[in-house]
């Protein structure tokens, strides 16, 4: 028989004392300098230099250098912050391609998702479908696009056009994915995501997250106040359990939130996911290693920036030049093949 576990009601989220604050504005200073060191630096590598060669290398490599840097939010998360991530339900087996369905009612919903793909070293690998209005923001709008996350107006004619070039290119089964959705209910966007990429996905994965003891904000984790805990439940779908028409897949989405809705319900009632344990906790030498790996490699590049030649000043610049338009125009480098391709077979015509 399950032991009982206390409701979130008997828990609070810690005080905002000002060393809290101070240290989450620390946190906050050291990820965005990192970030900004591994796009200028390593970043354009995979992203431009690699990829005009090769687009699926070119992702192997930024996955690698990024991969890196995504895993330091998982470090603060559940080493600093001392936040226990839960999961249950079943597990996701290391390789699959994969689309990733979640639900979302605080800001962070999405990062906790890198907790879960470090674990299978996919960190790299994931990527999400956002509010176009992301990719925005200073530094880390840059980040989403090298990483190739797929932005949306949530109005398919509007839409359309940039879902399915960015779908199209996501269809080799040789490439890993995984790809998250937070659709509220049924939405048009995620329906035809579905239906674009049926062909090249292993299954489907339904999470479920809930919070303890409360739904954090961003600064919430910044600072460790809140969550301490994060419980995910993880249920997978088959495709072949996946209606293929808009109607079907529209109803089928409702179902699917109905369920979630009704799982939450139980987690807030019972403190708990049903099957907890399904993975391990992550090992603190390797969290050790990373974090220590990009903090000298963000130390080096910083000096080398401010104190060293005037080159480097001048290809930090050329490089934030460059991920302004690309970013803003939506701009991704094409194979040097492809392009000459493309060149004769116009001249031929």
């Amino acid at each position: 028989m399950e032991a009982q576990r206390p409701s979130n009601n008997a828990m609070n989220p810690l005080p905002l004392t000002p060393l809290r604050a101070i240290r989450g504005v620390v946190c906050l200073i050291v990820l965005v300098l990192t970030a900004f060191m591994m796009l200028v630096y390593f970043g354009v590598v995979g992203a431009v230099f690699v990829r005009i060669f090769s687009i699926p290398y070119g992702r192997r490599v930024t996955s690698v250098f990024f991969g890196a840097w995504i895993a330091l939010w998982p470090v603060l998360f559940e080493k600093i912050n001392g936040t226990k991530v839960i999961f249950s339900g079943e597990t996701v087996p290391t390789g699959e391609r994969i689309l990733l369905i979640s639900n979302h009612r605080t800001e962070v919903d999405w990062m906790y998702l890198w907790d879960l793909a470090l674990r299978k070293g996919q960190q790299g690998y994931i990527k999400y479908i956002l509010k176009s209005s992301l990719m925005k923001l200073p530094v880390f709008g840059w980040s989403f696009h090298i990483l190739e996350f797929i932005s949306v107006e949530r109005k398919w004619e509007i839409d359309e056009p940039n879902m399915r070039q960015m779908l199209s290119t996501l269809n080799d089964p040789q490439d890993s994915l995984w790809l998250a959705l937070f659709p509220e209910g049924t939405d048009f966007t995620e329906q035809k995501c579905i239906q674009e990429l049926r062909g090249s996905l292993d299954a489907v994965y339904d999470v479920t997250i809930g919070y303890k003891p409360s739904s954090p904000t961003f600064f919430d984790n910044a600072s460790g106040v809140n969550p301490s805990e994060v419980h995910m439940h993880v249920r997978r779908i088959p495709l072949d359990n996946i209606p293929s028409s808009e109607d079907e897949v529209s109803t089928w989405l409702m179902n699917t939130f109905h369920l979630k809705d009704q799982l939450l319900s139980d987690f807030h009632s019972q403190g708990h996911f049903p099957h907890e344990g399904t993975e391990g906790d992550l090992s603190t030498l390797k969290c050790l290693v990373n974090f220590m790996a990009v903090i000298i490699a963000t130390g080096t590049c910083t000096y080398l920036t401010l104190f060293s030649s005037i080159w480097f000043k001048i290809y930090v610049s050329s490089v934030c030049a460059y991920l302004t338009a690309a970013t803003y125009f939506n701009i991704r480098p094409l194979p040097i093949v492809s392009l000459l391709k493309g060149f004769f077979n116009y001249k031929s015509s």
